[in-house]
């Protein structure tokens, strides 16, 4: 995660969340179950938005961090990160997803203001400091409870098994543009998706989901 794999600015998450994070016990909800399709089976319901595992991304009606614990059973960490020299972030992570075959992690990103996240620090319970530089806050009750209702902005699937191009073209499609980074990384880029698949020669893929509306967080990283 180091080389900038990840554009949409969830890599703090990554390297913090096993640190003592905040768990959320799964709900039980009177709501009908979520069904999630696979990494490649993306609706577009509305202009501008995306919908990807059942959650859906923009919109008028995007999905929530509750509509995702109750997509996915198991165990959701959360944690309000401050990165060096970076804005503040509120993101949630599952160590680990079954998605039909196939497993993996799944970080999620949620939509805040930075207002809204300043709040949350001056009235956060606790406050770690990582070995990374990073700062993670340990939230109080009502803000974990408000976070629970705010709509997701991103998120970010890295499979268990390994991908390869052939793979990716055959599941995915022929993308817009692939642009290679660094030695190892190269991004295979669906706007009309929201999609940058990530191929890493010696480490493991990330897929980055975002609205196609927001596309540009993901592109504008990658120059050219």
């Amino acid at each position: 995660m180091s080389r900038l794999k990840i554009a949409t600015g969830v890599t703090a998450l990554l390297i913090a969340v096993l640190a003592a994070p905040l768990l959320l016990p799964p709900k039980q909800e009177a709501s009908p179950p979520i069904t999630h399709g696979m990494p490649w089976q993306i609706e577009l319901p509305t202009t501008g938005a995306s919908r990807v595992f059942g959650l859906t991304l923009g919109g008028a009606r995007p999905s929530t961090l509750a509509d995702a614990q109750r997509a996915f059973p198991e165990v959701l960490k959360l944690a309000l990160l401050a990165p060096q020299d970076q804005p503040l972030t509120l993101e949630a992570y599952f160590e680990s997803v079954s998605i039909g075959p196939l497993s993996g992690k799944l970080v999620i990103g949620i939509a805040a203001s930075q207002a809204e996240l300043e709040a949350m620090r001056e009235r956060a319970a606790k406050t770690d400091h990582l070995e990374t530089g990073i700062r993670k806050f340990i939230l109080g009750d009502a803000d974990r409870q408000r976070a629970e209702n705010m709509p997701l902005a991103t998120l970010v699937f890295i499979p268990a098994a390994s991908l390869d191009e052939a793979v990716i073209l055959q599941r995915f499609g022929t993308p817009a543009e692939r642009i290679p980074q660094g030695e190892t990384l190269e991004h295979f880029l669906y706007p009309e998706k929201g999609l940058d698949v990530v191929l890493d020669g010696k480490g493991k893929e990330v897929l980055q989901y975002v609205a196609p509306a927001d596309f540009a967080r993901l592109r504008a990283p990658l120059g050219k």
